[in-house]
C-alpha cells in the first residue's frame, strides 16, 4: 500500500511538473516577459561592467601610484648622485690639501675629513643603489600594469559591444515572438482551432442559432400548427379554384360538355294476333 501511495505522489508530482513547466513556457513566450527578461539580462552585464570597471580603476590607480613612485625614486636618485658626487668632491679637496702637506697615505686615510667624506660617499652610493633597485622594480610593476589594464580595456570593450548586440537582440527576438503568435493564431483560426475569444463567441452564436431553430420547428410540430397550415392552404387552393370555375362558366369559358346521345327506345305495339 505505502508503495502505491508513493507511485501516486509521485504522478501527481509528475502532472503538477508538467503544468508548470507548461504555463512557464506560455509565459516564456509572452513578448512582455521576453522583453523583461532581455532588459533584466542587459542590466545585470552593465552591473558586472561596471564592476569590472571599478577593478581596471583600481588597478590604474595603482600603476599611477608606482609612477608617481618612480618619479619621486628618480628626483631622489639625481639628489643621492649629486651628493655623492660632492663627497667625491670633497674628499678630493681634502686629499689634495693632505698631500700638499706632506702626508702619507695611510696618514690620509686616518684623517677624520677623508673618512667623513669616504662614509658619506658610501652611503649615498649605497642609498643610490637600492632607490635604482626599487625604480627598476616599480618600472616593471608599471610595465605589468600596462599590459593587464590593456587587456582588462580590450575585454571591457567587447562586453560593451556584446551589450549592444544583447539590446540588438532583444528587438529583433521580441519582434519574432510576436509575428510567430500572430501567424500561429492566424493559422489556428483558419484550420478552425482558434482559441481567441471572438471565435468562440461566434461559435458559441451559431450554435444557438441552430438550437433555437431546432426549438421552433419542434414546437411547432407539437403545436400541430404544421397540420393546420397545411388545411388552411387547401382550402385556399379549393375556394380560389372554385370561384374561378362558376365565374368563368357565367361568362361562357368553361368548357361544355357533350351530353350522351340518347337512344331511341323501340315501343312495342300490340301483339296481334296471328
Amino acid at each position: 500500500m505505502f508503495k502505491a501511495i508513493g507511485r501516486w505522489i509521485k504522478a501527481v508530482g509528475y502532472l503538477l511538473t508538467g503544468q508548470i513547466d507548461s504555463a512557464r513556457r506560455v509565459l516564456d513566450t509572452n513578448p512582455h516577459v521576453v522583453r523583461a527578461k532581455y532588459d533584466q539580462i542587459i542590466r545585470d552585464k552593465i552591473g558586472q561592467i561596471h564592476t569590472y570597471k571599478q577593478a581596471v580603476a583600481g588597478l590604474i590607480a595603482q600603476q599611477e601610484a608606482k609612477i608617481a613612485k618612480v618619479k619621486r625614486l628618480t628626483e631622489e636618485v639625481g639628489q643621492l648622485e649629486r651628493l655623492k658626487a660632492g663627497a667625491l668632491a670633497k674628499a678630493k679637496q681634502t686629499v689634495e690639501h693632505l698631500q700638499k702637506a706632506g702626508k702619507t697615505k695611510e696618514d690620509i686615510q686616518s684623517d677624520e675629513d677623508y673618512k667623513k667624506c669616504l662614509a658619506a660617499y658610501n652611503d649615498f652610493s649605497s642609498t643610490l643603489s637600492e632607490k635604482q633597485d626599487h625604480i627598476t622594480e616599480n618600472e616593471q610593476d608599471i610595465e605589468g600594469y600596462r599590459k593587464t589594464i590593456g587587456e582588462h580595456k580590450v575585454q571591457l570593450q567587447q562586453l560593451l559591444r556584446d551589450v549592444d548586440k544583447l539590446k540588438g537582440e532583444a528587438a529583433d527576438t521580441v519582434a519574432d515572438v510576436i509575428t510567430a503568435k500572430q501567424e500561429k493564431d492566424l493559422a489556428d483560426m483558419v484550420a478552425g482551432i482558434a482559441k481567441d475569444g471572438s471565435a468562440e463567441e461566434l461559435q458559441r452564436m451559431r450554435q444557438l442559432r441552430q438550437e433555437v431553430k431546432a426549438e421552433a420547428r419542434i414546437s411547432k410540430e407539437l403545436a400541430g400548427t404544421d397540420t393546420k397550415a397545411q388545411e388552411a392552404e387547401f382550402l385556399e387552393f379549393a375556394r380560389k379554384t372554385t370561384s374561378t370555375g362558376e365565374f368563368d362558366a357565367l361568362i361562357g369559358l368553361a368548357e361544355k360538355s357533350e351530353a350522351p346521345a340518347a337512344t331511341p327506345s323501340k315501343e312495342k305495339g300490340p301483339t296481334l294476333p296471328e
